[in-house]
């Protein structure tokens, strides 16, 4: 669980820059798929929907508790999977991608989980997570800058 929680740290550590530099985001959620190749934007979307919940089958199977794990405000939240919105799946450009996905904690809360994703279809690896709404109540929000999504603290 250490380990965990080290390399999450790390990861996040080293593409934080890396996201608030290039992060194109979202109002609700990043622009759509690239629509200049309609049978590519499938299959991307398929990939990503696919890497989103291989990801998080993977990680609630290294879990004893059969939950996937993400830290929330210095508390580790156990999660079941409710829905991945694969009407919001987007690539960012340069091999990243996006998607939003609700999970629901054992006390009923809902969490909307951004999930950031790197790597060519078929061998997507998720490298970043941010919870982004509470039952629904959002903890930032997005704001376009030059074409470019950026992460904006809610006041």
């Amino acid at each position: 669980m250490f380990t965990r929680l080290v390399l999450a740290a790390a990861v996040a550590f080293f593409l934080t820059p890396a996201l608030v530099l290039k992060a194109q985001e979202h109002p609700e959620h990043p622009k759509k798929v690239s629509k200049e190749h309609p049978e590519d934007a499938k299959r991307t979307k398929a990939d990503i929907s696919a890497g989103i919940k291989n990801n998080i089958a993977s990680e609630s199977k290294k879990a004893s508790d059969g939950k996937f794990h993400v830290n929330h405000e210095g508390k580790d939240l156990a999660l079941d999977l409710v829905k991945v919105h694969d009407d919001r799946l987007s690539g960012l450009g340069d091999g990243k991608y996006f998607a939003c996905v609700d999970m629901k904690a054992t006390d009923g809360t809902t969490y909307d989980i951004d999930f950031f994703m790197s790597g060519k279809p078929g061998d997507m690896k998720v490298t970043d997570t941010s919870v982004h709404k509470v039952n629904g109540k959002p903890l930032y929000d997005w704001k376009e800058e030059g074409g470019v999504w950026k992460k904006v603290t809610k006041s």
